[in-house]
């Protein structure tokens, strides 16, 4: 059974097939060998994936197992110092961007108007599930096979210069995110249905991203402005991170 190096750890993906698989061959190990453990081991029962099929019968067999096995990854990346957060993030010479907001408010079109503004300078990194964790002290997005309906993930750790919560706006505006708000945006827009060792988890990783990313709301409409108005206040520079 394939390992794979996800967000900086080995996993290991049982009954990996399909839309899962495709995904997740940018993700193999260069060790594929059965005596190092993996740091997660990624598993979704048949009687799990079947009762969610009988549930809402107008998704098959290969997209339940595509959601439930990012589910499960994400739920015990907690135990790594690491959570999902619903965005879409990009990288902008070698610093990542997440923008989130909930689904159809445009997220993924912001960042596709700084992948047009940036041009070579900037790729995606995950366009709707990136993995946000601590690494060595410092805040990274990762990649991730679990990736939304565009399916675009690139196999990378990238350090994070800053975190944009949107809302559609017809001017374009951006200031730093007010705290309190802040949270209520991470919780809704990461796993829920934890219990208490899970919710304490997450508060953990949410201390160290308020103590160590900048955190914006951006209101805006689909211009080359907008992504101006964003992009001077959040844009950083590796070193800038490195202090």
């Amino acid at each position: 059974m394939p390992y794979y190096n996800i967000a900086g750890l080995r996993v290991k993906i049982e009954n990996c097939s399909g839309r899962t698989e495709k995904q997740a061959v940018p993700y193999l190990s260069d060790n594929q060998s059965d005596e190092t453990k993996p740091d997660i081991t990624v598993s979704v029962s048949e009687e799990k994936l079947q009762r969610y099929m009988s549930e809402h019968p107008e998704l098959g067999y290969d997209d339940w197992m595509y959601m439930l096995t990012g589910s499960d990854f994400y739920y015990k990346l907690l135990n790594f110092n690491g959570i999902l957060l619903h965005s879409s993030c990009i990288v902008v010479d070698g610093v990542a961007y997440a923008f989130s907001a909930d689904s159809g408010t445009g997220k993924s079109t912001h960042t596709n108007l700084w992948l047009k503004h940036f041009g070579e300078r900037a790729h995606m990194l995950n366009d709707d599930k990136p993995a946000i964790r601590k690494i060595d002290g410092k805040i990274y997005a990762c990649g991730t096979p679990w990736s939304g309906k565009y399916d675009y993930s690139t196999p990378e750790n990238v350090p994070l210069g800053g975190i944009c919560f949107i809302e559609r706006s017809e001017t374009n505006r951006i200031k730093k995110a007010d705290t309190s708000k802040a949270v209520f945006n991470i919780f809704s827009q990461t796993v829920r249905k934890l219990g208490e060792k899970g919710m304490n988890l997450l508060f953990d990783v949410i201390e160290d991203i308020f103590s160590s990313v900048d955190l914006y709301e951006l209101g805006c409409n689909i211009s080359d402005e907008a992504v101006e108005v964003s992009s001077g206040a959040m844009l950083k520079t590796l070193e800038e991170l490195k202090k």
